[in-house]
């Protein structure tokens, strides 16, 4: 059983004051020794959000990190050492594969304003270093046929797919989804609904990324650079009836949009902001559809668990697009922001 004392004195970490990735500092502080109901987690792999992005850039609207922050929410690892408590309960055990969850307090049930209170890489410290401390409820396990650093790719992208699919209106076999772009989420939601029988339609700019959609099972795609009314084409392609869920991702750019192409008692999932636009909800096609406008905020330690068993169950792996190592994070945010990747970029510790 590991000690504190076999462990190193110091570690490194990268910081950020929300002034642009290319001033991210890569710090050295010392370790960490988790309390009683704590543990700590070695840092084998760092997935990479949008939200970390707008984080480290200090344009993410609503939230506004901690000064000095460590950023970076998704994080995949082993156990190195246990508190006190954890260690009696035999709950855990060192060296067991890891998750940790980006709200480190929400287990189940619903959002709440203290949701985010405890949210890594923004109101508290994130996960891009190289030992992290964290409560025990807010761990989950890694799914055994995944590597770290596919599992790195969950707690944030993953776990709102499943969430936007899954929690409020199940998707079933023979439903339509609609995903726009090929993100991290977007792939993600597409891998579930292939799984799960739907037919997904995905949108993209580039036909190189709507190829490696068709690839992972997208029955139909579609280049809004070159069929501007695309939600009419996603109409045309579901025989005018629209689509069971729409995995919005582009928020006041694309929601008009995306609410022409639901179905009538659809459901329009919103995730992201990454479209410039209006920002303009049409409420009368809204209420006549009698259409269901959910804001997804990641998920609970719940449904993450669930989604590891669905991940388990189908074989599940993440698409990875891309891996930096530690020394390279700010080109890993770089290549995130130019947007070429399909699927996660991922930052491999090691």
């Amino acid at each position: 059983m590991a000690s504190y004392s076999s462990l190193p004195k110091t570690i490194k970490e990268y910081r950020s004051n929300s002034d642009g990735y290319r001033k991210l500092r890569l710090c050295e502080a010392p370790l960490e020794h988790p309390e009683a109901a704590e543990v700590l987690v070695r840092v084998h792999s760092v997935s990479m959000n949008y939200r970390d992005l707008v984080a480290v850039e200090g344009t993410y609207a609503g939230l506004k990190p901690k000064p000095n922050v460590v950023p970076c929410c998704d994080a995949a690892g082993s156990i190195a050492l246990l508190g006190a408590d954890v260690a009696s309960s035999g709950q855990w055990s060192v060296g067991e594969r890891v998750c940790v969850q980006v709200a480190l307090d929400y287990r189940d049930g619903e959002v709440g304003p203290e949701t985010m209170a405890r949210a890594l890489g923004g109101a508290i410290d994130g996960v891009l270093r190289e030992y992290v401390r964290v409560p025990a409820h807010a761990l989950v396990k890694i799914p055994e046929n995944l590597t770290y650093d596919e599992a790195s790719t969950l707690p944030c992208a993953a776990l709102t797919a499943y969430n936007a699919l899954f929690e409020l209106k199940p998707l079933k076999k023979g439903d339509y989804v609609l995903l726009l772009g090929t993100g991290g989420v977007s792939i993600f939601g597409l891998q579930f609904a292939v799984a799960a029988g739907a037919t997904a339609i995905v949108t993209s700019s580039s036909d190189e990324k709507l190829k490696l959609a068709k690839k992972l099972g997208a029955q139909h795609t579609i280049n809004y650079n070159k069929i501007e009314n695309w939600d009419d084409e996603v109409l045309n392609i579901t025989g005018g009836q629209g689509v069971d869920h729409v995995i919005e991702v582009g928020g006041s750019g694309t929601i008009a949009k995306s609410v022409n192409a639901a179905r009538y008692s659809g459901c329009v999932d919103l995730i992201g902001f990454v479209a410039q636009g209006e920002n303009q909800v049409p409420v009368g096609l809204t209420i006549h559809k009698a259409l269901v406008v959910r804001g997804i905020l990641i998920g609970s330690a719940a449904q993450f668990e669930a989604m590891n068993r669905f991940i388990s169950e189908h074989d599940i792996h993440p698409i990875v697009d891309k891996v930096f190592s530690f020394e390279e994070a700010v080109d890993a945010f770089a290549y995130l922001g130019s947007q070429k990747h399909v699927g996660k970029v991922v930052i491999r510790l090691i």
